[in-house]
């Protein structure tokens, strides 16, 4: 019996042809990450794109690690960034965003860059740019890849500031059809299919139905479904280390202000907490991290 998940990722492959694709909603995650942080309409469906878009992308590496994408501008969102890691766990902020008024790509991101970085466990970081030229993160995604030459891979991405849901369209490498005409051909058939998906169809029909209603005349086949989650990275530990690496002077003058070093995360609000103790390399760290 086939597990569903109210926020989930989903694979999709077509049996007659080199392309797959992948299937992403947000439901609960969007909702616990606006619990958090009180942004406008615009700014969440903005995030809500760029959170379903990292996901997506995430679901096509083959390694342990995570991606973050990173667009920066001089409109009315500074910085936005949305993080998804191997196991589908997902965070996300927005920066100096507070005056947004817009619901419009072109006024939140003006004149910006979008950064793409792939951070394996294990292995060298990579990052790929672009610039937001299009008009929506869809078609910046789509420019990406074609700038890189690599695979043909396609987006469709929208949300609603309560709902995000996403779309991917990628060749793989030739195996079924290894003639370029009838490959190419395959792949504009597809994606013109894709092409026929409106916004309010992406964000109300379960993947089911909206497999069917784009490809119902083609071979495809579903895979289960993988839940995805809204859970920041951040911990006790991790935030110690920071607090650690700083100069030993530094640290001493702000215990001595304070009798206590703070560290806040941006994304999920935690607070942890540092006092002479916690801070002495002798010590084990104990107390548990407080929420604001």
């Amino acid at each position: 019996m086939t597990t569903t998940h109210q926020d989930h990722s989903q694979r999709f492959i077509f049996g007659n042809a080199d392309i797959r694709g992948e299937y992403v909603t947000l439901d609960q995650s969007l909702t616990e990450l606006f619990k958090l942080h009180a942004y406008a309409p615009g700014v969440k469906m903005l995030l809500g794109e760029l959170l379903c878009a990292s996901a997506l992308l995430t679901a096509t590496l083959k390694f342990k690690g995570k991606l973050i994408l990173q667009a920066r501008g001089s409109g009315q969102v500074p910085l936005i960034m949305a993080e998804s890691t191997h196991d589908r766990k997902l965070r996300g902020i927005a920066r100096g965003a507070e005056h947004a008024t817009s619901t419009a790509f072109c006024d939140l991101l003006s004149q910006g860059q979008l950064t793409i970085t792939v951070d394996p466990d294990q292995g060298q970081r990579y990052q790929g740019i672009v610039s937001l030229e299009q008009h929506s993160l869809a078609h910046s995604l789509d420019r990406y890849f074609e700038q890189s030459e690599q695979l043909g891979t396609r987006f469709w991405l929208a949300c609603d500031g309560n709902r995000a849901t996403g779309l991917l369209l990628q060749q793989l490498p030739a195996e079924i059809t290894k003639d370029p005409a009838p490959r190419a051909h395959q792949w504009e058939h597809v994606t013109a299919l894709a092409e026929t998906l409106k916004p309010d169809e992406l964000l109300s029909l379960d993947s089911d139905s909206l497999l069917y209603r784009l490809f119902h005349q083609e071979e495809v086949r579903l895979f289960d479904q993988l839940p995805v989650s809204f859970e920041c990275s951040c911990s006790r530990e991790r935030s110690h280390s920071a607090v650690s690496a700083l100069p030993r002077e530094d640290i001493a003058e702000l215990l001595a202000a304070t009798g206590e070093i703070t560290v806040d995360c941006e994304f999920c609000n935690m607070q942890y907490r540092f006092d002479r103790t916690h801070l002495d390399p002798e010590q084990t760290i104990l107390p548990k991290p407080m929420a604001h």
